[in-house]
């Protein structure tokens, strides 16, 4: 049975207080759920919010990494320095990554296999853009993104992924896909699965949603079949309202 997933990726969001004060708040209010919660600080406050959450089921991740373990890479975070504080799950291949930090599919795919040879838990996000949509190639774009990045491991790889569907048209902008698209889109990513691996892989890979999800649009979203839970930007900074989404999960 796959797992009910709601992160929160907090982004260039929150200096050490203020953060502290957020994961305080958290704790303090956190649900009775069966969902995996999981937050993602900035690199500077990842010790600080692992030490703190200790004792809470809520996880810390990273929001990034390099593929490399070491080297000449000036202001590059490497998977066994996340290791080391205590940190075993990365986000890899946010749109913003992509679009700003030209992270190609080529690199995802590098970073990875980086990950899962160190046994890290990768939440890969992918999606289309507006005008991709627009000219009904959203699907393909989003095969294309898969493929290239994913459909190289081996099936036991699987087990230690999480995918995140996040159009990038709703991302920051108000903009939300309506639970019939998102349904539609995550029924098709597990076709594609299915078709490269099988239908055991397709059916037990948590696949997330995200693109403005809110308080109240996410039970909506959530109750979709191929919908596991959510990435969640925004949201996740507000102590309420990321207590909210995840209620209604």
């Amino acid at each position: 049975m796959r797992s009910k997933i709601v992160a929160g990726n907090w982004k260039m969001n929150k200096n050490l207080a203020e953060t502290e004060a957020l994961l305080t708040e958290l704790a303090a209010k956190l649900p009775d759920t069966q969902a995996e919660v999981m937050v993602a600080p900035t690199f500077v406050s990842l010790p600080s919010a692992v030490k703190q959450l200790e004792t809470s089921t809520i996880e810390v991740i990273a929001q990034n990494m390099h593929f490399e373990e070491n080297g000449a890479y000036t202001g590059e975070i490497s998977p066994d320095m996340l290791l080391d504080i205590g940190i075993d799950t990365v986000i890899i291949g946010h749109s913003e990554r992509r679009a700003y930090f030209g992270e190609t599919d080529e690199i995802l795919n590098k970073k990875v296999v980086t990950a899962l040879h160190k046994n890290m838990r990768v939440l890969f996000c992918f999606g289309e853009k507006m005008e991709d949509r627009k000219s009904k190639n959203h699907f393909t774009v989003v095969e294309d993104q898969l493929k290239n990045a994913l459909f190289s491991l081996d099936a036991s790889a699987w087990t230690n992924i999480v995918l995140a569907y996040e159009p990038v048209w709703a991302i920051g902008t108000g903009e939300t896909a309506s639970p019939e698209q998102a349904q539609e889109m995550h029924a098709f990513i597990r076709k594609t699965i299915t078709e490269a691996y099988d239908t055991s892989i397709a059916n037990n890979v948590s696949i997330l949603y995200g693109g403005s999800v809110k308080p109240d649009n996410a039970e909506e979203i959530f109750s979709k079949p191929d919908v596991d839970g959510g990435l969640i930007g925004g949201a996740s900074l507000v102590a309420d309202d990321f207590v909210a989404i995840i209620k209604a999960i």
